[in-house]
């Protein structure tokens, strides 16, 4: 099924795009023109954090964000974030197309002192079965059930730079696809900036081939950074690396998840969740019809 929706979509130049109560038709090109992308050197928030962006991605502000994200992938309005950075050489909305939606957890300055202790075999099992527990509880609720399969990349910390990245291979008995939870996490003097890539399993070589450019071009700007922490002023987060890594997977995966390609009235549809972290619960995917 979803091979002839892919070939009937590669038979139409254009899809319909209800940014208004009216549709309004046009094509990818000129709704990614009227996302404005950036390119060079970006402030994320309030100067929290900088981009130093290499022709390799293209930077959408928070509005233009917010519009792909609803407009062009079908997802609900509401969506808080700093940004997102896209390849600049692939179309956002064609089937190969995904981004990194940028957002910001000021919980306070994580330490990294377990860096070289976690024992990411066990962690990960500790994740499956807390998974299937709240694989459980979404299937009562109508939704669809989850197995966290394993570990589409191992996490990787370097401590030189506290930037931490990991993936996660997803399987949801409502879609035909693997789903696919990559994580970056750059960490700062009083929080921890977040990038959720937002992509499909089979996008993974791809996603994992440019991870090193992401991590290069974003970072925390002077007086933001990890070294800056000041222990006499600043607050402590109350967890550490390992519970940035689990958190409870079936509730927080990932900020986006591109899951599923639809064609309705030519419309792009990505279910996605709401983001979650740290006791704030996400729902996830459509209801079972």
């Amino acid at each position: 099924m979803r091979s002839l929706i892919v070939l009937w979509l590669a038979c139409f130049s254009f899809y319909s795009f209800a940014a208004d109560s009216d549709n309004v038709s046009m094509t990818n090109e000129q709704f990614l023109q009227q996302l404005h992308p950036q390119s060079g050197d970006i402030i994320l928030g309030n100067g929290v954090a900088e981009l130093s962006l290499t022709d390799k991605f293209q930077y959408l502000s928070p509005k233009s964000t917010e519009r792909l994200l609803v407009d062009g992938w079908g997802n609900p309005p509401g969506n808080k974030t700093l940004g997102m950075l896209i390849p600049a050489n692939t179309n956002p909305l064609s089937n190969d197309g995904w981004g990194v939606v940028i957002t910001y957890q000021k919980d306070g300055h994580v330490k990294d002192s377990d860096a070289k202790t976690i024992d990411y075999n066990e962690l990960l099992q500790k994740m499956k079965k807390e998974t299937q527990s709240e694989s459980k509880e979404r299937v009562k609720q109508g939704y669809g059930s989850m197995e966290l399969v394993g570990w589409a990349q191992p996490p990787r910390y370097d401590q030189a730079t506290h930037k931490f990245y990991w993936a996660e291979d997803l399987k949801t008995s409502d879609s035909r696809e693997d789903s696919l939870n990559y994580n970056i996490r750059v960490l700062g003097r009083e929080g921890v900036l977040v990038l959720n890539v937002v992509g499909g399993m089979s996008q993974l070589h791809d996603i994992e081939k440019e991870t090193p450019a992401l991590l290069a071009v974003t970072n925390f700007t002077k007086g933001n950074r990890y070294a800056d922490f000041d222990s006499k002023t600043d607050h402590v987060a109350e967890y550490g690396l390992a519970a940035l890594v689990a958190g409870g997977v079936a509730a927080k995966m990932g900020l986006f998840a591109k899951l599923l390609a639809l064609l309705i009235a030519f419309k792009k549809v990505i279910i996605i969740g709401v983001a979650a972290f740290g006791g704030v619960i996400m729902k996830l995917f459509r209801r079972k019809k």
